[in-house]
C-alpha cells in the first residue's frame, strides 16, 4: 500500500462519523471577521506590544503633540526631518522654530537624499493592539512609501481613536485604501531581520528606529 493510501485511510476513519458534508454547517464558526476582540484595555495592549518590538512610545494630549514630537526626534539625535504634505501646520512650525532642518518631498527627493536625512515624521492610518502593528495607507501626512523606508529614524503619530484590537479590525479600517489600490506599509517596530546567520540585524528593510507618539483623544 502506498503512503497516499495510508493517509487516505486515516482520513476516512477519522471522518467516518461525519454525516454532514457541508463543513460550514458541520462546524459552525461563531466569529465575524473584523469584529473587535474583547480586550480589556486596547490602548495599554497596543503600547505593550509596540514596546516589545523595541520601539519607543510617548503618550501626550493633543495640545502637546508638537512638543512630544520634538522630544522624540531629539532623543534619537535627529536634526534633519522629512515632513510630508498633510501634516498639521502647528507641528511643522514647531519643528522649524526648534531649529530642525525640514525637507519637503517637492520636488521629489532622490533615494540618495532620503538616505542622508536623519528622520521622517508621519501620521498613520491605524494601529493594531493584538500584534503591535501600525499601518500607513499613505494618505495625508504619510507621504509616499520611500519616505518611510530610507531615513534611519521614523517618528509616527498615532491617535488613540485609530487604535483597534487586532489585524482583522485594522483591515476593515484600511479597506477604502485597499479598494483604491493604494499601497499599505506595515510597521512592527523598527526594521530588523534574523535571516543572516540567525543574528538580528536592524535597518535592513527600513528605519532602524521607530518612535511612536500616541496622542490622546480624537482629532
Amino acid at each position: 500500500m502506498s503512503a497516499r493510501e495510508d493517509v487516505l485511510q486515516l482520513i476516512r476513519r477519522a471522518t467516518a462519523d461525519v454525516t454532514e458534508r457541508n463543513p460550514d454547517v458541520d462546524v459552525p464558526v461563531e466569529w465575524t471577521y473584523g469584529r473587535a476582540l474583547p480586550t480589556a484595555d486596547v490602548i495599554a495592549d497596543f503600547v505593550e506590544k509596540v514596546e516589545d518590538y523595541k520601539a519607543a512610545v510617548r503618550r501626550c494630549p493633543e495640545v502637546g503633540a508638537a512638543e512630544t514630537i520634538i522630544e522624540a526626534l531629539s532623543a534619537l539625535d535627529a536634526r534633519s526631518v522629512v515632513v510630508p504634505d498633510g501634516l498639521p501646520d502647528a507641528w511643522v512650525q514647531a519643528l522649524s522654530g526648534a531649529g530642525f532642518e525640514l525637507h519637503r518631498d517637492e520636488p521629489v527627493l532622490s533615494h540618495a537624499q532620503l538616505n542622508s536625512i536623519d528622520a521622517v515624521l508621519t501620521t498613520a492610518a491605524v494601529g493594531m493592539a493584538d500584534s503591535g502593528t501600525i499601518a500607513l495607507d499613505h494618505g495625508d501626512g504619510q507621504g509616499r512609501r520611500a519616505l518611510t523606508l530610507l531615513p534611519d529614524r521614523h517618528i509616527v503619530v498615532v491617535r488613540e481613536d485609530q487604535v483597534v484590537s487586532d489585524v482583522p479590525e485594522g483591515m476593515a479600517r484600511l479597506a477604502p485604501a485597499l479598494r483604491a489600490r493604494r499601497p499599505v506599509t506595515w510597521l512592527s517596530g523598527g526594521s530588523a531581520t534574523s535571516d543572516i546567520e540567525l543574528s538580528r540585524v536592524e535597518g535592513v528593510h527600513g528605519p532602524r528606529h521607530l518612535s511612536v507618539v500616541l496622542v490622546a483623544g480624537a482629532q
